[in-house]
C-alpha cells in the first residue's frame, strides 16, 4: 500500500483518512495495549496517542509496504512518543535507590518514568546490536503482539522469533542489571 506523492510545491501529501480508517481499529488496539502498561495517572489515553503518532507520521515523506510496515512504524511512533512524556516527566523528578527488574520494566508495571527510560536505553542498546531482536521487543512488549503474529509481521519462522524473544529477554535482563 503506497502513499500518495508529495505535493508539486514538494510539502508532504496530507494524511489519507481512507488508509487511516483502514488501520485505525488496529493502531488503536495497539494504543491501548501501550496505555496498560503506564501509570494509572498517565495524561495521555490511547485516542490521543494514536492521534499523536498519526500527526507524526502524516508529515513523514515514507511510502508504506503494507498496512502491517504502516503499523509497526506507527507503534515504534507511539514508543517514541511514551518516551518523551517520560523523559518530560523524569526530567521534574529524580528518584533513588528503586531497583528495575526485567519484569517490572518490561511489562510497563512501574509508575516511574526512569523505568521506562531505562527499558528504552537498553532497547536502544539492543537496536545497535541486532535491530531485529530490538523489532520483536517493540512488537511483543510495545505492539502487544503474540509470537505467530509477529513471525507474520517480520517474514521469519516462528521458532526464529521465539529463539529471538529469548535472547533480547535475556540482553535486556543483563541490560537492566542482571534483573
Amino acid at each position: 500500500m503506497a502513499t500518495p506523492a508529495p505535493s508539486p510545491d514538494g510539502n508532504p501529501p496530507p494524511p489519507d483518512p481512507t488508509f487511516f480508517a483502514a488501520v485505525e481499529r488496529e493502531l488503536h488496539a495497539v494504543a491501548t495495549n501501550m496505555m496498560r502498561g503506564e501509570r494509572a495517572d498517565h495524561t495521555l489515553q490511547p485516542t490521543a496517542l494514536l492521534h499523536e503518532a498519526w500527526l507524526r507520521l502524516s508529515g513523514v515523506d515514507q511510502r508504506w509496504n503494507d498496512s502491517a510496515h504502516f503499523v509497526r512504524t506507527a507503534a515504534r511512533t507511539m514508543r517514541r512518543v511514551l518516551v518523551e512524556h517520560a523523559r518530560a516527566r523524569a526530567a521534574d523528578k529524580r528518584g533513588g535507590g528503586h531497583r528495575l527488574t526485567l519484569s517490572t520494566g518490561l511489562s510497563g508495571q512501574s509508575d516511574r518514568p526512569e523505568d521506562l527510560l531505562a527499558v528504552e536505553e537498553a532497547l536502544a542498546q539492543l537496536e545497535a546490536l541486532d535491530p531485529e531482536l530490538a523489532r520483536i521487543v517493540e512488537l511483543r512488549v510495545f505492539g502487544g503482539l503474540d509470537h505467530p503474529t509477529i513471525a507474520v509481521a517480520l517474514d521469519r519462522s516462528l521458532r526464529t522469533v521465539e529463539r529471538g524473544w529469548r535472547s533480547a529477554r535475556a540482553f535486556l535482563a543483563r541490560a537492566l542489571g542482571g534483573a
